[in-house]
């Protein structure tokens, strides 16, 4: 008896899983990511990180462009 409510929750768990959205990944969320990469007491270089972060992250770059380097 009690295996059966385990295997019917587990089902009512799966379709509820099922029917969720899936949030899309955003360039300000690949912004976010890469830019906190770049704290740094130089600010040359931090601006300069920033710089490639908004580069790779621009929504007209390409995945493959952005794996470069």
């Amino acid at each position: 008896m009690m295996m059966k409510k385990i295997v019917v929750a587990m089902l009512v768990l799966c379709v509820f899983i099922s029917h969720m959205d899936v949030v899309e990944p955003s360039a300000f969320d690949c912004y976010d990511a890469c830019s906190t990469g770049c704290v740094q007491s130089n600010t040359r270089l931090m601006a300069r990180c920033d710089r490639k972060c908004q580069i790779k992250c621009s929504p007209d770059s390409s995945t493959e462009a952005a794996n470069l380097g």
